[in-house]
């Protein structure tokens, strides 16, 4: 739970600036890209978060990597700050807040929607606008197959599902006559 809090008050102050600076999608590139070179590089991750190495050491490390990495001036501070608060570990949680929160800035929706079967794109395509539609907001949709769902579709945005699933509507009717 502090995790996500940290991680949300971080964010959510790098995204107003990045909104400022109207970099949004760009700043959040770069988030992703130092996180991809820290999971593939266990060892530098080690360092940045292992108390036993100096702050000094720590901060040359970073700055030689952020600058190898063409990193702006904007995420290069953020990183500074997090690592020189001891933060950097949350690094993770801190973009997928990101990412909430630039969403939520730009009028994007990203629902899932799960299909017993395949589906073309015009039918991927028509279910995506009836969602731009109906939540007034950019639809960026990932499908994915699930066949235990026997026939129908259901789609999760955020915390809401609607479920048109022919499995569910089959428990439906099962419940129905268990109560008689």
């Amino acid at each position: 739970m502090i995790t996500n809090a940290i991680a949300r008050r971080y964010a959510k102050a790098l995204v107003q600036l990045a909104a400022e600076e109207q970099r949004v999608e760009p700043i959040h590139g770069e988030l992703t890209r130092f996180e991809t070179l820290l999971g593939s590089q266990s060892a530098l991750r080690s360092v940045l978060i292992n108390p036993a190495y100096g702050s000094d050491e720590k901060r040359g490390i970073m700055l030689d990597i952020l600058t190898r990495m063409d990193i702006s001036g904007t995420v290069a501070n953020f990183l500074q700050l997090l690592l020189g608060r001891g933060r950097i570990s949350f690094l993770s949680a801190i973009i997928t807040s990101y990412g909430s929160y630039a969403d939520d800035i730009s009028g994007v929706v990203r629902p899932i929607l799960y299909s017993a079967m395949p589906l073309d794109a015009e039918q991927v395509q028509g279910i995506k606008d009836a969602l731009a539609t109906s939540t007034g907001k950019k639809v960026v949709l990932s499908v994915e197959v699930d066949p235990a769902l026997i026939g129908g579709v259901v789609t999760k945005i955020g915390d809401m599902v609607y479920d048109g699933s022919i499995r569910t509507q089959l428990n439906r009717i099962e419940g129905i006559l268990q109560k008689g």
